[in-house]
């Protein structure tokens, strides 16, 4: 294909309960220079505007928090990714908090409506809550459900304001409206932390885990070919990967919510290449680095870092 590849930057926290991962993509350029790359110096690269500012307001909407301006957020993000697809590029995105997502899943599935999404999804966490079923009303516990038009009201436990479901509406309909893919065609990757609300989500839709421990006893490759097979309905494949998917206590705990008995940094690179091989990988996201909570200097933007770059270099040595 001999795609460049064009670097997102969308450096907006708003969407998570803690503070600072908006610093995460210079904290990941800074492992970059202290490696001697010059990975962002090679690719054309956008700044995303941001909303951070609003952290200052009150918060309106307490099962959706500053969903107003994560909507707007979102769109630009999706704009940004649907401009970069349809120059021919392939995205890489590096995000603040995971609620992007549902902002680059837009982006994709409006540049390509007709094609069908398949989603793999390497995080600690299910990302599938609505403000219906949130316990703590962070967004970037929600792109997934956004992305599947997902209210999940048989698990509800909130009472949602009008206020709120309009702009939840508003953020289900980015793009295009309605789902931008089907549960079939989402594979998680190390998922190990949920709630009630998203098991019950999960186990009625079908939706395929493939966690640490099932990994490391059936084997990197053949859960790879596996899942590879279980999308190939799929024209395209988006891959999300949150840093909190890696082991907190091997890696660090520079992540908003560091969860223990992940993933190495070498296991996410098989990951990553498996997809990547598959010759449908048609954008990678970066998420939820928070420098601010590093217990090892900046091991994390470290650790993301070079698993970026072995994939980006995979991906390129593919696309000849």
């Amino acid at each position: 294909m001999n795609r460049g590849i064009k670097l997102i930057k969308n450096r907006s926290d708003i969407g998570a309960g803690t503070r600072g991962s908006d610093l995460g993509i210079d904290a990941i350029e800074v492992a970059a220079i202290n490696k001697g790359s010059d990975f962002f110096n090679i690719f054309p690269f956008v700044d995303v505007k941001t909303h951070n500012e609003t952290i200052y307001n009150k918060v309106r909407n307490n099962f959706a928090k500053r969903i107003e301006h994560v909507v707007q957020q979102c769109t630009r993000v999706a704009d940004a990714t649907a401009l970069a697809l349809g120059e021919g590029y392939f995205p890489l995105v590096f995000s603040g908090d995971h609620s992007s997502a549902v902002g680059t899943i837009s982006g994709i599935k409006s540049a390509f409506p007709e094609k069908t999404l398949g989603v793999i999804w390497i995080d600690a966490h299910a990302d599938l809550h609505s403000p219906y079923t949130s316990p703590s009303g962070n967004i970037h516990g929600m792109p997934l459900a956004a992305a599947l038009n997902e209210d999940n009201l048989d698990c509800g436990i909130n009472g949602v304001e009008e206020e709120t479901i309009g702009f939840w509406n508003d953020l289900k309909n980015i793009g295009i409206k309605g789902a931008k893919l089907l549960p079939q065609h989402l594979i998680y990757f190390g998922v190990r932390d949920t709630e009630s609300a998203e098991d019950c989500l999960i186990s009625n839709a079908g939706i395929k885990n493939y966690t640490v421990s099932e990994i490391r006893f059936r084997g990197m490759d053949t859960c790879m070919q596996e899942a590879i097979r279980k999308l190939e309905a799929c024209d395209m494949l988006y891959v999300s990967f949150d840093v909190d998917s890696m082991d907190c206590d091997m890696v660090s705990y520079g992540t908003g919510t560091p969860v223990e008995k992940g993933f190495d940094p070498d296991e996410v690179i098989a990951i990553l290449k498996g997809i990547i091989s598959s010759r449908k990988a048609i954008c990678l996201e970066v998420v939820e680095v928070n420098p601010l909570l590093d217990n090892k200097g900046n091991r994390m933007a470290e650790a993301a870092f070079c698993v970026i770059e072995e994939a980006i270099a995979f991906l390129r040595e593919n696309d000849q």
